[in-house]
C-alpha cells in the first residue's frame, strides 16, 4: 500500500516544481505590470540570474523587444537582512539601468507600517539611475525609527539592480 502513496507524492512533487518553477501567479502578473505599465508581455522568471522579461510587442514573436527586467532582491542579494530578516523587493529596471520601480512582496518588520510600505518610500526609487549611490540621508530619505529597514531596502535594490545591469545591461554607447 506503500507504493501508491509514494508514487502519487513523487508525481504531485514533480508537477508543483516544474509548475512553480518558471510559471508566476496572477498576483506576480499584478505586480510585473505595476512596475511596466506598458508592457505587452512578460517571460517566465528564468535565466543564470532569474528575472523576468518585460517585453512590447508580442513576447512569442521571433524577436520581441526587451524593455526592461524585474528580479526579486532576495534572489539578487540573499544574505541581506534587515533588523528582522530579509526584505522581498520586486525592482523594475528598463535597458538603461533606470528602475521602473519597486513593489514590496514581503517583510517581518516592526515599523514596517509607516516606513518600507508606505507608497512614499517606495517612489522614491522610481527613476533612479543604478549609478546613484542610493545613501540614506543623501539620496534616500531616512525614515526615523526605521533605519535599519530603509538602509537595509536600499542596499538590497542597489545591489540587486547594479547585478542584474552587470550581467544583462551594455555599458553606454554598447550594444549587446
Amino acid at each position: 500500500m506503500r507504493l501508491p502513496v509514494l508514487a502519487v507524492t513523487c508525481v504531485l512533487g514533480a508537477a508543483m516544481a516544474v509548475s512553480g518553477q518558471d510559471a508566476f501567479d496572477a498576483k506576480t502578473q499584478s505586480h510585473l505590470k505595476t512596475l511596466f505599465p506598458q508592457a505587452s508581455g512578460f517571460s517566465p522568471k528564468g535565466g543564470d540570474l532569474p528575472t523576468f522579461k518585460a517585453y512590447t510587442g508580442d513576447p512569442k514573436a521571433a524577436s520581441p523587444t526587451i524593455i526592461g527586467y524585474a528580479f526579486y532582491t532576495t534572489e539578487m542579494q540573499p544574505l541581506e537582512r534587515a533588523y528582522d530578516g530579509p526584505i522581498k523587493w520586486l525592482v523594475g529596471m528598463d535597458t538603461r539601468g533606470v528602475l521602473t520601480g519597486i513593489v514590496l512582496v514581503e517583510h517581518h518588520e516592526p515599523y514596517g507600517n509607516f516606513s518600507i510600505e508606505t507608497a512614499s518610500f517606495q517612489n522614491r526609487f522610481k527613476g533612479k539611475d543604478i549609478r546613484d549611490a542610493f545613501k540614506v540621508g543623501s539620496d534616500v530619505d531616512a525614515i526615523s525609527r526605521a533605519t535599519i529597514s530603509v538602509t537595509s531596502s536600499a542596499r538590497a535594490i542597489r545591489n540587486s539592480a547594479r547585478r542584474v545591469a552587470r550581467t544583462l545591461l551594455s555599458p553606454p554607447g554598447e550594444s549587446r
